[in-house]
């Protein structure tokens, strides 16, 4: 496994490489630039004082040598200054990554703990009144947008509804906690926990809705295989059989979307930050985009790619983990 593993991570540098030039191309292509943002904001520059500008950022040089020098600070760990806010990349995303982790680490957690029973129960119980009304419910989840499921929670939680002891909107929205309000204790972990409420909701429908239907395609082949009933002829309880024998194998599907959804704990869930306004990276990818802060984009990027290849490689490894017959070459 151990080599398999290093040919991994060096088939990773040349392709990291190659979608660093990829998305450098594209962002230099792209219709304005980082001094896009003086211009719109009537700050009332000079064409004197915007060349001077980016000339200062070295935006007159070819493309080329831009990007070698782009690439030779990020080999040493410097992703460079954000244009919008004079700070270095890494701070703004150390500012934003506790919020993102927060927030989607709860959402998939919530997810799995739902989709999983949901998934190995419905296919012990095939065609069961429960299985019709999951599935039903996993077909709908699947077909509406998370945006749109997003804007009906905000539009209706938010800004229909009333909460009857305070007179505010029934659940808040925007932010990690109420801004401005003195809180502690467990008055400061239910104002938290009322933040979470939407955004958690909105994430975690469309993957319970994905994870339980695949979940549930798995172990409806799993358990009608040769060994699963070897186990119920040796007299194991059905429990062992269902947990220990069938789910076992019939995980893999699932560890493989998993391992795809893996970056999202970094990159968060754009629609879901900017939509209830929280303050993390999906949300400052949004920003950046907006403002043409390429340093911010290409880091984001960059930084989502390796995780991508990450989460492909631990869920390789977690094949091999799941069903020794898997074979790692």
């Amino acid at each position: 496994m151990g080599a398999y593993v290093l040919r991994r991570v060096l088939w990773a540098i040349p392709l990291l490489l190659f979608v660093s030039v990829v998305v450098y191309g594209l962002l230099e292509l792209s219709p304005g630039g980082p001094t896009s943002m003086y211009m719109r904001r009537g700050t009332g520059m000079s064409a004197a004082d915007l060349a001077a500008v980016e000339e200062s950022l070295g935006l007159n040089d070819p493309v080329y040598q831009q990007y070698g020098r782009w690439l030779w600070n990020v080999v040493q760990g410097d992703f460079g200054m954000a244009t919008t806010s004079s700070r270095p990349v890494s701070d703004e995303i150390l500012d934003r990554l506790p919020n993102t982790l927060y927030l989607m680490g709860i959402a998939w957690a919530v997810s799995l703990l739902i989709a999983i029973p949901i998934g190995v129960y419905s296919a012990i119980r095939q065609y069961s009144k429960f299985d019709h009304v999951v599935t039903a419910l996993t077909f709908v989840g699947q077909s509406i947008p998370s945006f749109f499921l997003g804007l009906i929670l905000l539009f209706i939680f938010y800004m229909r509804l009333d909460n009857p002891f305070s007179g505010g909107p029934l659940l808040p929205s925007g932010g990690v906690q109420t801004i401005g309000a003195d809180l502690t204790g467990f008055a400061l972990i239910k104002d938290r926990v009322a933040h979470l409420i939407l955004p958690v909701t909105m994430l975690a429908a469309t993957w319970v809705a994905w994870y339980s239907r695949f979940l549930r395609a798995s172990m409806l082949e799993t358990i009608h295989l040769d060994y699963v009933r070897t186990g119920r002829a040796k007299g194991l309880r059905e429990r062992t059989v269902i947990v220990r024998h069938a789910f076992r194998n019939a995980a893999v599907p699932l560890v493989t979307l998993m391992a795809l959804d893996l970056p999202l704990l970094f990159s968060g869930a754009l629609f879901a930050e900017v939509i209830f306004s929280w303050p993390g990276m999906g949300r400052l990818f949004f920003q950046a985009a907006e403002r043409r802060d390429f340093g911010i984009l290409m880091a984001v990027v960059m930084i989502t790619s390796f995780l991508i290849i990450v989460g492909n490689l631990l869920a390789d490894i977690a094949y091999r983990l799941l069903d020794p017959r898997i074979k790692l070459r």
